[in-house]
């Protein structure tokens, strides 16, 4: 259970490109996050939970979908930790376990609508081709 606890994690990281050590644990993510009042676990926790490792309860939760990916606790940060791609990462990470883990170049043609955005259809394919 720990060897997968670990590959998860690092699998995480290495998707976020995201180097939780460097978190000071100011909490100054969290303070400007406006997702805050409806997460379960918050930026600043999140740093805190991948890097030691306490991944069950974040792929349990149900903040990984409250997160609006705006960034906003990436440019509060002092020390760049950009906790959002950590949430990211661990929502992708989610995704992945449940089998929907990927959306391929050939998928793409039965997708295309006249409505949709060619830049949500790249948007998707970077998110799930990682």
């Amino acid at each position: 259970m720990e060897n997968k606890n670990e590959r998860r994690r690092e699998e995480i990281l290495r998707i976020s490109g995201v180097n939780p050590r460097k978190c000071m644990k100011c909490g100054k993510c969290s303070a400007t996050c406006p997702s805050y009042d409806e997460m379960e676990y918050h930026p600043h926790e999140f740093v805190y939970m991948v890097e030691s490792g306490e991944l069950a309860p974040l792929l349990e939760s149900k903040s990984i979908y409250k997160c609006l990916t705006c960034f906003a606790c990436v440019e509060r940060c002092p020390r760049g930790v950009e906790p959002a791609k950590l949430i990211e990462a661990v929502r992708l990470t989610v995704i992945r376990e449940k089998g929907a883990n990927h959306l391929k170049a050939d998928d793409i043609p039965a997708k295309l609508d006249e409505e949709i955005p060619q830049q949500l259809l790249m948007s998707a394919f970077r998110k799930y081709s990682k």
